[in-house]
């Protein structure tokens, strides 16, 4: 999966350059609207509520990974016609969609575009160690102390916060005749959230049962954020699903810690691998159960607006609400 998901990144710009050369391309609509102010590019969906929220009537928003997140985008020419008129490429960082970040830049032949890496705004003495999610073993082969940071930083409330502000201080920046807008949709955006993390902290207040086997690798900042517990993740990464001997001592690791509750996403709530460990839990007298957890690194496109990250962090809540005891 990581050599495929290499493969396809060295691909991007070659893909971009011929999508945007193809007879007939010059009718791919433009995607930006005709109108004054930066034209900002964002990564994914959380990336995308943070700069609309921070934007507001002063600069133009698109989302370029909304339906298939960062981990199997693949550029179309939609996204090579946005790229190539850009001012600010709005990106998470942190290995996860940095590499096609600077592809697409290259790709779309934009050599102005400025790549904002909004986890830059997050203090170092508040991200974690985590898998590695650069798609390829470079880290690994060529430099053994390297430490792979866990990029899943918008799921930790507070974390998302320095990141809402990282974008706001970056338009300013890029349009300071527009701070002041920029200042005050930033502040009430975070006040937002900031009521988001104490409803979250209250609905799971009291809950004795704060233990949490997650499907992959990505809720280290949300559970930190809620005072729960990841014991363990079945995939280090989607689709890298785990062999009989991981499973079998991911059942022990639950059994002896006394995890019920799999954490599974609502892209991959069929996933075999979280059957069985269910399956085998039962089996041993544990009342074993799913919950859905949204990573939200996916977007319908019918969906995708301000409110979405929010809306999808209150689901999350509440289903959490629903089966912890």
């Amino acid at each position: 999966m990581r050599r495929l998901r290499f493969v396809c990144l060295l691909l991007i710009p070659v893909v971009l350059l011929s999508l945007a050369g193809l007879p007939g391309c010059h009718q791919t609509p433009d995607p930006w609207p005709e109108k004054p102010g930066p034209r900002v590019l964002t990564s994914f969906a959380p990336l995308y509520c943070f700069a609309l929220n921070v934007a507001g009537e002063d600069a133009n928003v698109l989302c370029v990974m909304g339906e298939t997140g960062p981990h199997e985008f693949d550029p179309t020419p939609r996204d090579a016609a946005a790229v190539k008129r850009a001012d600010l490429f709005v990106i998470n960082g942190l290995d996860l969609d940095d590499t096609v970040a600077r592809k697409m830049k290259r790709g779309g032949q934009n050599s102005a575009l400025e790549i904002v890496m909004a986890s830059d705004g997050i203090p170092k003495d508040r991200l974690v160690e985590g898998t590695c999610n650069c798609g390829h073993e470079k880290h690994e082969k060529e430099d053994a102390d390297h430490v792979h940071i866990d990029p899943h930083v918008w799921l930790g409330i507070p974390e998302a916060i320095k990141m809402v502000e990282k974008i706001r201080d970056e338009l300013k920046l890029k349009d300071p005749a527009h701070a002041t807008g920029y200042d005050k949709r930033a502040v009430a955006y975070v006040e937002r959230l900031n009521k988001l993390h104490a409803d979250g902290r209250e609905i799971l207040k009291g809950k004795r049962e704060r233990k949490l086997l997650a499907f992959h690798d990505s809720l280290r900042y949300f559970a930190r954020a809620l005072d729960l517990e990841i014991v363990d993740s079945i995939e280090a990464a989607p689709g890298s699903e785990p062999d009989a001997k991981t499973l079998s001592e991911l059942v022990k690791k639950c059994k002896e810690t006394g995890v019920r509750h799999i954490a599974v996403e609502p892209q991959y709530d069929s996933n075999t691998s979280a059957k069985v460990i269910l399956r085998e839990l039962r089996s041993k007298g544990i009342e074993a159960e799913f919950v859905i957890v949204d990573p939200i690194e996916t977007a319908p496109a019918s969906e995708l607006n301000a409110e979405f990250y929010e809306k999808r962090m209150r689901e999350n809540l509440s289903r959490l609400a629903e089966k912890l005891k």
